[in-house]
C-alpha cells in the first residue's frame, strides 16, 4: 500500500479565494437583512400611526368635561 504524499499547505490560493467569496456573500446577505428588518420596522411603525378607523373621528363625542373643575367657588 503506498500513497501520494503532496505537502501540506495550509491554503492553496483556490481555497483562499473561495473562503472570501464565502465571507463576502455572507456579508452582503447580512447587511441586506438587516436593511430588511429596519425597512421593514420603519412601515410597521407608519402603519400603525397612520391607520385610523372612523370610530376614532369620534372617539371624544361623549366624553365631557366639566368647566367649572378647579375653579374655587
Amino acid at each position: 500500500m503506498s500513497a501520494n504524499t503532496a505537502p501540506i499547505t495550509l491554503l492553496d490560493e483556490q481555497d483562499e479565494s473561495n473562503a472570501l467569496k464565502v465571507i463576502g456573500w455572507f456579508s452582503i446577505g447580512m447587511a441586506v437583512a438587516a436593511i430588511g428588518v429596519y425597512v421593514g420596522r420603519e412601515l410597521r411603525l407608519r402603519y400603525k400611526f397612520n391607520r385610523r378607523t372612523p370610530y376614532d373621528f369620534y372617539s371624544s363625542a361623549g366624553n365631557q368635561q366639566s368647566t367649572e373643575f378647579g375653579v374655587g367657588i
